[in-house]
């Protein structure tokens, strides 16, 4: 462990669009952030391949190109972007407490602020052709990559109340949906049920798994397996859309702040504030329902604001 210890204003854990829109603004506020960025710089945007549905962009943008650019939008005000990964967390009960954390295991830091924008990473089924084929047809988000897929045919994996969501939106833009679920009955509320059961171009598919995921460099198809009967069938698909769920990154913050029964940190009302003072959570790390690139940003930006007028009360408290 170092023993030199540095003293900062605003600490950013996390470096998607969270997190970047987090430092803009407290750079611009003369906060002087310093971000680390985690195991996967950029966060979830890095294996995005087309971004349409972002402002600004109107001919799209690829998700790497997009956070290189916020990031140098961030570094243009001041903020300084450090390759990282925050291994603990000692946060202050007190309001104007000093927060303490350590970096990889050895360097140690103090900060007046946090900003958490540590996301969600989607669950997926764990086949090596699905892996392979991530950004070329295989999705973890109907909402942001269905319109790639107008009018063609598609296949969703799950049974809960995203999955039955996704695939009512893909029934819209889509020509066909396949939706296969695990076990014989869906997770989905009632009335998300009879939505899926309800649309004529959903074919809902129960016992039912993927054996493999087909195509060399883009989906071209999907060979199932009903897991009661053993057989198998081929169909023809370009996209294929994983809804099985979201784990936030949240692991090394459990026992610090308050969080709901899945993981994601909870927030006090419209804020960004946590359960501790002067600690702050942005993005998809607190928000399981939008999961956004462009909400994660509006947060970002809620969780600097609330920084900036946090340490102003405290700075003020400590001059009176």
């Amino acid at each position: 462990m170092s023993d030199t210890v540095e003293r900062i204003k605003c600490l950013i854990i996390g470096s998607g669009p969270a997190g970047y829109t987090a430092a803009i603004y407290a750079a611009r506020a003369d906060m002087k952030p310093i971000m680390y960025t985690g195991m996967e710089p950029g966060g979830q945007l890095t294996t995005t391949t087309e971004v349409d549905n972002f402002p600004g962009y109107p001919e799209g943008i690829d998700g790497p190109t997009m956070m290189v650019q916020l990031q140098q939008q961030a570094e243009r005000f001041g903020t300084e972007v450090r390759i990282g990964m925050v291994t603990e967390v000692d946060f202050s009960d007190e309001e104007g407490g000093i927060h303490k954390i350590i970096v990889d295991g050895n360097k140690q830091i103090e900060a007046e602020t946090v900003i958490i924008s540590t996301g969600a990473t989607a669950k997926y089924l764990g086949l090596e052709s699905e892996q392979r084929l991530r950004g070329g047809g295989v999705s973890a988000c109907a909402v942001c990559d269905g319109f790639f897929y107008k009018g063609q045919d598609v296949a969703i994996v799950g049974g809960g109340d995203t999955a039955a969501e996704e695939a009512t939106y893909l029934s819209k833009i889509c020509n066909k949906v396949t939706m296969l679920v695990r076990k014989d009955h869906m997770r989905a509320s009632k009335a998300m049920q009879h939505r899926v059961t309800a649309t004529p171009n959903i074919d809902l598919r129960y016992n039912t798994e993927i054996d493999e995921v087909l195509g060399e460099q883009v989906v071209e198809g999907l060979r199932m397996v009903n897991n009661q009967t053993g057989a198998k069938e081929e169909i023809e698909i370009t996209g294929l859309f994983i809804a099985i769920g979201h784990k936030p990154n949240t692991d090394i913050f459990k026992g610090q702040l308050d969080m709901d029964d899945t993981g994601y940190v909870i927030t006090e009302g419209k804020t960004t504030k946590t359960n501790k003072p002067g600690v702050f959570a942005s993005g998809d790390v607190q928000d399981k329902d939008y999961r956004q690139a462009v909400t994660a940003a509006g947060t970002g930006c809620m969780a600097a604001l609330d920084a900036e007028r946090y340490l102003s009360k405290v700075e003020s408290a400590v001059e009176a």
